[in-house]
């Protein structure tokens, strides 16, 4: 069994949809970032690079690289997949928390999980995706962009 933490934070821009688990979400903007910005996903494929030990977002996704530009994350969820197999592993488990003042997390979590679960290869029950304020305290409570926390496990 091996364990990975991941987390992933960028500010709220004009002229983006919003994109959360792979899911659009009804907002007025969206999240600036190489890809589509889309802060869950993120947090979820760092820490299965650490539960590999192979590093971060940054060394498998690099800014210079034109394939993550506009890229989907779903779709970077599913290249890091392929090294998750490669290494031996499959996911067990995702838990996860948005961080963020809105929009609020709970009514999309079926949505997303729904979303999610196919690309990680487990069924929507085995992802949790949980939705938290910072009570107005500094930047994301100032409702200027999300972040997201994630914790998974993996077994051989």
């Amino acid at each position: 069994m091996r364990l990975g933490q991941g987390f992933d934070a960028h500010p709220f821009v004009e002229g983006r949809p919003l994109i959360l688990g792979g899911v659009t979400v009804d907002h007025p903007m969206g999240l600036e970032g190489d890809s589509d910005g889309d802060v869950l996903t993120h947090a979820i494929m760092d820490a299965l690079l650490g539960a590999l030990s192979i590093g971060d977002l940054g060394t498998w996704f690099r800014a210079d690289d034109p394939s993550v530009h506009g890229a989907r994350s779903v779709d970077l969820l599913a290249r890091v997949m392929h090294m998750v197999a490669d290494h031996g592993y499959h996911v067990v488990q995702v838990d996860s928390t948005v961080i963020g003042e809105r929009p609020k997390v709970r009514p999309l979590v079926p949505q997303m999980r729904d979303s999610l679960a196919p690309v990680l290869g487990i069924q929507a029950k085995d992802i949790s995706i949980k939705g938290t304020t910072t009570d107005h305290m500094g930047w994301l409570g100032r409702a200027e962009g999300l972040a997201a926390l994630a914790v998974v496990q993996l077994n051989n």
